[in-house]
């Protein structure tokens, strides 16, 4: 396996690179790095969307014909590395990553017309409702009814653990149409504007003080069947290929490994223990990093690339909660503040025990506990392992 660039792929590395030192601000750059969340602000994340639309990469990793550039997988590599080693802001990924490829794999002409270029220039914002009281990791047992009248649905039901729902307006939704039948035969895809009447948000905080979960009520909400993509009892099937898009689709390695440069370089010389573990989280990156490459280069070649992708995001997990406890430990007390003030970048933020970046590493230790739940918990990841790659 060859894992030298070849001159075509250095002249585009290059092009990306010159991209990013001339169109990423200092400020995106700056409010990434004091993100303490898994998902950067909406300010920051929409005028780095709009950057990269106008330079026409934004949904770099669509193909063409659904309005993406074409790019090999080992083009989408080189620009998501070069994007960690930039430092550029995270893009909103559940309407670019998640309901967009729904769009252009299940929506109607209409529906593609509709939705795909507001998701595109920032006027949609979406989010995902799909977990339950009682339906997380056993999604099938979902109870959100969608009964038809006419040319709606009345939806009534809950979601919960739905990631910026404060800021969409648009809500992407599993619900149960036929309680008769199987229950993944009886699950629906409906898109829901988030002003209907009945459509209430309820915050979740989380213990680092983040606010970037919430409630989703729907109480009777009134739903065109125009918004339904797919066929009725057709959304497990969707849901799983989004599911796929969710845990897989982009590279973890580049940026674990950028975090981790940005790490040793802002916490200062590291000593005894912490060398051992930096150490070690470096090598397990790399490991990763040649893995997802491996992989990358199989599916250029049109060769399956097997059941080691079903471990990548499980690792990732792992490596991506280890960076953040040396965090904490590398800035010693400094690192176990928690201001409640969110964000961290701009005129009014919170005063710093230290440094900026010791400031946030709380947040970001509390926060990657999500990182073994969300996308499949790293326990049914394991089981999804034995199954399909050790076949036991």
């Amino acid at each position: 396996m060859d894992l030298a660039l070849s001159p075509a792929q250095a002249a585009f590395r290059d092009e990306v690179r010159a991209f990013l030192r001339d169109a990423l601000p200092e400020h995106l750059r700056h409010g990434a790095r004091l993100t303490s969340g898994v998902f950067v602000e909406p300010d920051i994340g929409r005028e780095w969307q709009a950057i990269l639309e106008a330079r026409g990469w934004l949904v770099y990793h669509w193909p063409r014909d659904a309005g993406g550039p074409g790019w090999t997988p080992i083009q989408r590599w080189i620009f998501e590395k070069e994007c960690a080693e930039a430092g550029t802001p995270a893009l909103p990924g559940m309407g670019l990553k998640l309901v967009g490829p729904v769009l252009y794999r299940f929506g109607t002409e209409t529906q593609k017309a509709e939705y795909l270029p507001k998701l595109r220039n920032g006027e949609h914002f979406w989010a995902q409702g799909f977990s339950e009281p009682g339906a997380g990791s056993d999604l099938a047992s979902l109870r959100t009814r969608a009964v038809r009248d006419g040319d709606h649905y009345v939806v009534t039901g809950q979601k919960i653990w739905t990631t910026q729902a404060q800021f969409a307006n648009r809500l992407f939704c599993l619900v149960r149409t036929d309680p008769e039948v199987k229950p993944q035969r009886g699950i629906s895809f409906l898109l829901i504007d988030m002003a209907s009447p009945g459509v209430t948000v309820r915050p979740i905080l989380s213990a680092s003080g983040d606010h970037e979960l919430n409630e989703v009520f729907l109480d009777e909400v009134r739903v065109p069947v125009a918004n339904r993509v797919g066929d009725e009892g057709q959304g497990w099937t969707i849901a799983k290929f989004l599911l796929d898009n969710e845990r897989g689709g982009s590279s973890f390695g580049p940026q674990l490994i950028a975090d981790l440069a940005r790490l040793r370089a802002l916490a200062g010389p590291f000593e005894g223990e912490l060398v051992t573990r930096a150490t070690r989280l470096a090598l397990e990156a790399e490991a990763l990093e040649m893995t997802e490459l491996r992989t990358l280069i199989e599916l250029e070649a049109g060769t399956p690339p097997g059941p080691r992708t079903l471990v990548t995001k499980l690792i990732a997990s792992e490596i991506r909660q280890g960076i953040d406890e040396l965090a904490v430990d590398a800035f010693g007390l400094a690192g176990l503040q928690l201001p409640a003030e969110r964000p961290f970048y701009g005129a009014d933020v919170p005063a710093p025990v230290g440094s900026r970046d010791a400031q946030i590493a709380a947040g970001r230790y509390l926060n990657s506990r999500a990182w073994s739940i969300f996308g499949g918990t790293s326990e049914i990841q394991l089981t999804v392992i034995a199954k399909n790659a050790v076949g036991l």
